[in-house]
């Protein structure tokens, strides 16, 4: 990440054109974003997190980040002094239907307003916060060299099928050392890890109108099936009821 500045963590709300962003920054408070429209992906040195429309990511106080949105993207952002998730590191949020519209009304109001009606809105929408379950929408960054090239040979070409063997081929590892540097770099399997990826891929091909069949052959599903059942695992609905 090039670029390293404060920027203060604002409630409101700003849209981003297709492919922008805001580049590498931190915030002095804890910060709720959320893509009310199209799909954001929140990166940290540590990863990158992606939030469509059924999630919202917690970036604590202090963390270098930096956002980009896929298709037209609505960002909206709650500024927190205090930290009602007790977590300190960045996560994602299943956003229902009632916390979805409650940070729509919340971030369309105006910041440090001092109102009681505002008051009781943001009280609401702390409960419902805190009731939100964490759901894994997270693609870490791997440390090692040799794992980290065969990471980007996949990033490159989502639909590569090759195995974790014929991949430590080309990169010049073996499959048994690349699997315990998943464990530990990553925190998760390899298969685990290029499911994260290519569902990444797939949310950005989505939000730029690609169609579902041509979303699931390129980022390496059997079918298109498959790759409906995958998506909506992880995210609760079909991507064709997102797009809708």
């Amino acid at each position: 990440m090039p670029e390293t500045r404060q920027r203060p963590a604002t409630t409101g709300h700003r849209p981003i054109e297709a492919g922008g962003g805001i580049e590498a920054h931190w915030h002095d408070r804890h910060q709720i974003v959320y893509a009310g429209r199209g799909v954001l992906s929140v990166t940290t040195d540590a990863g990158s997190w992606v939030a469509p429309a059924t999630r919202a990511i917690w970036i604590p106080a202090g963390t270098l980040h930096q956002h980009r949105a896929y298709g037209e993207t609505t960002l909206h952002t709650v500024g927190l002094q205090e930290n009602p998730l007790a977590l300190d590191v960045p996560s994602a949020l299943v956003v229902s239907p009632l916390l979805r519209e409650l940070l729509l009304a919340y971030t369309s109001g105006e910041d440090g307003a001092d109102s009681a009606e505002r008051e009781r809105l943001r009280g609401v929408l702390l409960d419902q916060l805190q009731q939100s379950d964490q759901r894994a929408t997270y693609r870490p960054a791997a440390r090692d060299p040799k794992l980290a090239a065969v990471c980007e040979l996949l990033r490159r070409d989502p639909a590569d099928s090759r195995t974790l063997a014929e991949l430590g081929w080309e990169v010049g590892a073996s499959e048994r050392t690349l699997s315990r540097l998943c464990k530990a770099d990553l925190g998760m399997s390899f298969p685990q890890w290029r499911t994260q990826l290519r569902l990444h891929e797939a949310l950005r091909l989505l939000a730029e109108g690609e169609s579902v069949t041509r979303v699931a052959h390129s980022t390496g599903w059997a079918s298109a099936s498959a790759f409906i059942d995958t998506f909506r695992r992880a995210f609760g609905h079909t991507p064709g009821s997102r797009r809708a």
